[in-house]
């Protein structure tokens, strides 16, 4: 996933939650929209990063020790 992907699905998960924040009609199917955003989110960001650290391994891999 390129930092384009990741940025545009960023914004799907936040498109999504502001569509269900204004369908809620309770106060707790809004704290639900929220922990499902959140839940999302975080698995993204866990995704992302973990893809970040295999580009840095593979780059690093590349050069010599000094």
């Amino acid at each position: 996933m390129g930092s384009g992907s990741y940025a545009r699905a960023i914004g799907g998960i936040h498109r999504s939650y502001a569509t269900a924040l204004k369908r809620a009609k309770s106060r707790q199917s809004v704290l639900n929209a929220y922990w499902k955003h959140k839940r999302d989110h975080e698995r993204l960001l866990r995704q992302h990063l973990r893809e970040e650290m295999n580009d840095v391994k593979r780059i690093k891999g590349r050069m010599k020790y000094r």
